[in-house]
């Protein structure tokens, strides 16, 4: 098969996916310049880019499985991966950013209440 059978509807619905994807991964890209602080700037990124990064995979998946003539599995997969990782990385960046503010305020770190006092 070749990029000449792709049928219309198919190349129209995988480029408006194309556009949509990165028109939403610019602006969540663009969150990171304009937002104040750390905690704003993860909100706008994580919506942004994983709604960009879904609508890229969808056109990957729907070109892929009509050039291949069957459902292409790995595209699925690397949804799955990018949909159980990203959150997880946000999960630790949000946290990294609380300790790194609750240790410049002065406040207590990740030392344990109940710790024997060396003094």
């Amino acid at each position: 098969m070749t990029m000449n059978e792709i049928p219309f509807w198919a190349d129209l619905l995988g480029s408006l996916l194309l556009i949509s994807g990165s028109l939403l991964t610019l602006i969540g890209s663009l969150g990171l310049l304009r937002l104040p602080n750390l905690f704003t700037r993860m909100h706008g990124i994580t919506l942004g880019n994983t709604l960009g990064l879904g609508c890229v995979l969808l056109a990957s998946i729907l070109i892929a499985s009509i050039h291949a003539g069957r459902f292409v599995f790995q595209e699925v997969l690397i949804t799955l991966f990018m949909i159980s990782t990203s959150p997880v990385t946000t999960i630790l960046l949000m946290r990294s950013g609380i300790y790194r503010k609750r240790v410049e305020a002065g406040g207590k770190t990740a030392e344990r209440q109940d710790s024997p006092n060396p003094g």
